[in-house]
């Protein structure tokens, strides 16, 4: 499995001038690409191939007055610069043509230099390698030092600096796992968990165990709000004004970063100690336009997901997303009687059929284990067959199921 690695750059004073010409090099042949592509479209001429503008946006363009400072960056950085115009193009194409999922994309773009985050990328025939000191040596930038929290498990093939919106430049190294050690590093367990994701908590698992949700952004909002007051008092264009911007991006970058070592951790937990993994499949988009937006996107459910997604297949587990119209907070996980939807303050009921009480999250977690035919009897059978998509004129609508998992 191809992955990344980031870790932390310190560059010297030097070194982030030539990162800033790398930088401002690198978008500038970005935005001639987009600009001969658009003139040829407004010609009724076809696209210019990636070997007619390597030739005429950087050979040719060294050798002119007005572009001869392109020679002063590495050109494996520039050639990947036409790389992501080629590909912006590709993908706009597609979503055109419906070949692409997700949202429909608009035409590329102009890149900006003012735009808060930046970012070069290096292939192996740019020459650059791993010093023996420890730091990262890349072409006309030099030697820069790193913040190894962990090892490379493999060779890296590319690496890519990025300087984000707080001013901090991170190297990400894209390495392609071994899946004999990383079997090794996980074995099998022989347990499933299935998992009800809510805000109460952040997850209930099937076995009971509750996950408090940490609520980073909730926690964060008086120091958020202390800084954007003083970046809107600020004058527009002046250094203070870019200085009150970047402390209002290190906030956000603190709850993003505690947010995401969270989630890692969480998620690397529950692959590690099951062999099997449950989950909804929530409307998080849908969630994330009603009154409950900000402590949905504060929960980051689409990220933990995509985090248990990956790393199960990375170490041979089962992953399964049951259906986001299953009724798991109406059906009793004992006897499968549907009691039908519950209003949000109805955290604990009582089967009418079987009498058996339920919190309703845990009952939700072992429904959606139950959905996903993770829980089977002593002789091996699912204890009930997967079921089909709720019909329109059912009980539990799109809206009903909305506001029950956001519980």
């Amino acid at each position: 499995m191809r992955l990344r690695y980031a870790f932390r750059l310190d560059p010297s004073p030097g070194q982030r001038s030539a990162l800033a010409r790398a930088f401002g090099c690198a978008r500038v042949v970005y935005n001639d690409a987009v600009e001969a592509r658009e003139q040829a479209r407004a010609a009724g001429q076809p696209f210019p191939t990636a070997a007619v503008l390597s030739r005429t946006l950087l050979t040719e363009a060294k050798k002119t007055r007005e572009r001869h400072w392109l020679g002063k960056v590495s050109a494996v950085v520039l050639q990947q610069a036409l790389r992501d115009a080629e590909a912006a193009y590709r993908d706009f194409s597609a979503s055109l043509k419906g070949e692409r999922r997700g949202p429909k994309l608009g035409a590329p773009r102009f890149k900006s230099r003012k735009d808060v985050r930046q970012a070069i990328r290096f292939t192996a025939n740019a020459r650059w390698s791993l010093a023996p000191t420890g730091r990262l040596s890349l072409p006309k930038i030099g030697e820069v030092r790193v913040r190894w929290s962990r090892s490379l498990p493999a060779v890296p093939s590319s690496v890519t600096v990025v300087k984000d919106a707080a001013g901090r430049y991170f190297a990400s190294f894209v390495v392609d796992t071994d899946p004999a050690a990383d079997a090794a590093r996980m074995p099998d367990t022989g347990r499933s968990v299935g998992i009800d994701l809510g805000l109460t908590h952040f997850a209930v698992l099937s076995d009971g165990t509750k996950i408090d949700s940490p609520r980073f952004l909730r926690r964060a909002e008086k120091k958020l709000k202390k800084a954007q007051r003083e970046l809107s008092r600020k004058q527009k264009g002046s250094k203070n004004r870019e200085k009150a911007r970047r402390k209002v991006a290190r906030a956000h970058a603190r709850v993003a970063d505690a947010r995401h070592e969270f989630h890692h951790q969480l998620s690397t937990w529950l692959i590690r100690e099951n062999q099997a993994v449950a989950v909804e499949d929530l409307a998080v988009r849908s969630l994330a336009r009603t009154r409950l937006a900000k402590s949905v996107h504060d929960a980051g459910w689409s990220q933990f997901v995509h985090m248990l997604a990956y790393k199960a297949a990375r170490y041979g587990r089962t992953f399964v997303k049951v259906g986001r119209f299953e009724p798991t907070s109406q059906v009793c996980s004992t006897c499968g009687h549907r009691d039908g939807p519950k209003p949000l303050a109805v955290q604990e009921w009582a089967c009418t059929a079987c009498g058996a009480a339920h919190d309703r999250d845990h009952n939700a977690a072992i429904n959606v284990k139950q959905a996903a035919g993770l829980a089977v009897t002593a002789c091996g059978a699912p204890i009930r067959p997967d079921p089909g998509p709720a019909q329109r004129g059912e009980a539990g609508s799109r809206g009903i199921r909305t506001g029950t998992r956001a519980a």
